[in-house]
Parts: C-alpha cells; structure tokens; sequence
C-alpha cells in the first residue's frame, strides 16, 4: 500500500523543516501522539535518530519504534518501521520558496512474512483510506502548530 497527502504552509520551508525534525517534541504538535521516547540520538544531523512513537490508532494506544533512514537538510526525511513481518517506510518532504511552502507525508508498507502477504491484501482495502486520514489530519496538526508560532513571533 502506498498513501501520500500533502499541504500548504504558510511558513519557509526552513520553519516548517525544524518543527517536523524536532521528533523530541512532535507529542506537542501532531495530536494523535501521546508520547515520543527517543532511544538513540546521532551526534549531528538527523540521520539515525530511533524512537519509540505512541499514538492513538483505532482508539488505543499504539507504540511503534521508528528511525530515520536518510535525509536532505531542509529537504526530505524518510523512517523505517518494522512489525509483526512487515516494514513501513515514510517520508516527510518540504519543498517550495519563500514564505510558503508545501509540505508532502507519503506512506508505503512492504510485506516480507508469508502472513504478512496474504494479510496484506485485505487490510489494503481497508487499510489505504484510513491511512490517509491519519497523514492528512498530521500534516494539518503541522501546518496549525507552524503557522500559530510563526503569527506569535510577528
């Protein structure tokens, strides 16, 4: 399953780039995170960064353990996730000039377990619409939370 969304931002890229790499504080900006615990930190850079994130999914609690993969400064982050026989890839891009910027969640899901396979395909076609709610409403959390603290520091 792949899913993206993406948003306007009335902030430079640059602005929009430290609220989404600041993973220590996320919990504060994206409503559906309960609590980040940050397990590994690289010495500079976000390249290596491992956490543990815990969210609200389908009413519960969820903590899944995440870390970044690759990255461009200003640019692009991608994570990975690995559970119960499947990796999860994500990518958080920022592209634009400027005061405004446009600011892309994209989200796919590779199944290696031979049951991770054969679930796949069910949970794809309820899986894919909700997944898409769930970035959508992150990425309007970001764009509320960038663009409240750009006001207050006019």
């Amino acid at each position: 399953m792949k899913v993206s969304a993406s948003i306007e931002i009335a902030a430079p890229k640059e602005d929009v780039w430290a609220a989404i790499t600041d993973i220590h504080n996320c919990a504060d900006m994206v409503s559906e995170i309960i609590k980040i615990n940050v397990l590994e930190a690289p010495a500079a850079g976000v390249v290596g960064l491992k956490w543990e994130e815990t969210r609200m999914m389908f009413g519960k609690e969820a903590t899944e353990t995440m870390w970044i993969t690759e990255a461009a400064n200003n640019e692009y982050y991608q994570t990975r996730a690995e559970n119960n026989g499947t990796v999860y890839a994500s990518r958080m891009a920022v592209t634009g000039e400027g005061d405004s910027c446009t600011l892309t969640m994209s989200f796919r899901d590779e199944p290696v377990s031979t049951f991770a396979k054969m679930m796949s395909g069910v949970m794809g076609l309820f899986g894919k619409g909700w997944m898409k709610k769930m970035l959508q409403k992150d990425i309007e959390d970001i764009k509320q939370f960038v663009e409240a603290k750009r006001a207050t520091a006019a």
